[in-house]
């Protein structure tokens, strides 16, 4: 028997015609969201909306958008969305625009949902992708390893089957937002004798469980986002193995593109610009300190800005190819490659404008994380990151020259053999 329709939910379909589509998310609207938000998104939009919606508020409200649908338009209602086609779900998102509805949960959305709808079962992906959708469990990615980060699939992470579960024992690192998730995708080794990309396997891990310890790395700015696992005899039911035993390497593709996607920037849909703020804001801060006319500044700034736009054409394509049912392929790799590089220069230039400003600053230095950190400066710190998460540009720049180039593969000594026997440090 099918559960009752939650009230929440937008009365859309697939049948539903765009125009009658687009009057019943107002109407949606109208009823679901609170008046305060509304009210300040036709005052000024997502600016004025932030000065009277708090972060835990969101977070508590959130799950009404969820259940609506809203939030992945374009899947199927079983999973959490509303079955609609690319061109109806635009509609709907740009009466949603003026809100601000940023989807929370992006690691869940962008990292296993790609997995799950690639090589799932349907009762992996009824069970695990609609709380995704109303953030209600919460995801993140244990992939990378302290002696494999670049060469993932170096991981030493083991996966061990005893009858219908799989006891897992290793250490991972550099984990995003662990501390504050329920669920992980897990890559573990499950046949030593295999070559490195043959013998892993993908899984669903339970965090909240014994035998998962999470501890938290601090960045240089003080937050913590990143984490350490360890994994002392986890236990993963076989039902929540993603694909076939010992090919975990292709599950992992879908996850890995998606995530080079996630963090390539604006446009991308989406982390946006992991680290600082845009390029408007540094042609403001250029007006503010008197330097707008200084040649040099205009032409950094205007050469950040036409990147900016280069990079928000060019995901907006990757995009709708996504909604078109394309898989994110190499040109994920492209964006990933241009963002880390751009982002990092943006934010430079914006700490340089701050002037001496971004050497000091009032603060209180017997805290962890410093509040009154200059935001440029702040951004300029956080933005040292993005050559390296998500994959390294190295890394991507080699799958750019391999599936994109067409250049030959970069020269690997051990090459099929088996993993026990590659020297490791």
């Amino acid at each position: 028997m099918n559960a009752a329709p939650s009230p929440d939910r937008l009365a859309v379909d697939a049948s539903t015609p765009p125009d009658a589509a687009v009057t019943a998310v107002r109407e949606w609207i109208d009823r679901h969201v609170p008046e305060t938000w509304r009210a300040a998104a036709q005052r000024g939009g997502a600016t004025e909306i932030r000065t009277v919606r708090s972060r835990d508020e969101y977070e508590e409200w959130y799950p009404t958008f969820g259940r609506s649908g809203l939030a992945v338009p374009t899947w199927p209602a079983a999973y959490g969305g509303l079955g609609v086609d690319a061109e109806t779900a635009r509609r709907l998102d740009h009466e949603l625009a003026p809100l601000n509805l940023g989807r929370l949960n992006p690691l869940g959305l962008n990292l296993c949902a790609p997995a799950l709808f690639a090589h799932g079962t349907e009762e992996q992906r009824c069970r695990f992708l609609p709380p995704i959708v109303t953030n209600e469990e919460r995801w993140c990615q244990l992939f990378s390893e302290p002696g494999a980060g670049s060469d993932l699939a170096s991981l030493a992470t083991r996966a061990v089957r005893d009858g219908d579960v799989w006891i897992v024992t290793g250490q991972k690192v550099w984990t995003t937002w662990a501390h504050r998730s329920d669920w992980a995708v897990l890559l573990a080794r499950t046949d030593q004798t295999a070559p490195k990309r043959k013998g892993i396997t993908y899984f669903l891990l339970d965090l909240h469980q014994p035998g998962v310890d999470v501890r938290p790395l601090r960045h240089i700015t003080g937050e913590v986002d990143f984490n350490e696992v360890f994994l002392d005899a986890a236990v993963v039911p076989d039902a929540q193995r993603v694909g076939e035993v010992d090919h975990g390497w292709k599950v992992a593709g879908a996850t890995l593109s998606s995530e080079r996607q996630m963090v390539a920037g604006a446009g991308s849909g989406g982390v946006d610009r992991i680290g600082g703020l845009g390029v408007e804001h540094a042609i403001d801060l250029a007006r503010r300190r008197s330097v707008q006319d200084d040649p040099v500044t205009r032409q950094t700034l205007a050469h950040l800005y036409l990147e900016e736009r280069i990079r928000l054409l060019t995901n907006q394509r990757v995009r709708a190819g996504l909604k078109a049912g394309r898989a994110p392929g190499p040109e994920s790799s492209v964006g990933k490659v241009h963002s880390g590089d751009l982002n990092q220069r943006l934010q430079l230039c914006a700490s340089d404008l701050l002037g001496a400003d971004a050497m000091a600053w009032p603060g209180d230095a017997s805290t962890a994380y410093d509040a009154s950190l200059p935001r440029e400066v702040h951004g300029m710190l956080r933005s040292r990151a993005n050559t390296i998460e998500g994959g390294t540009s190295e890394v991507n720049k080699n799958i750019v020259g391999e599936r994109v180039l067409g250049l030959p593969r970069e020269p690997d000594p051990w090459q099929g053999t088996p993993w026990n026997e590659v020297p490791r440090s």
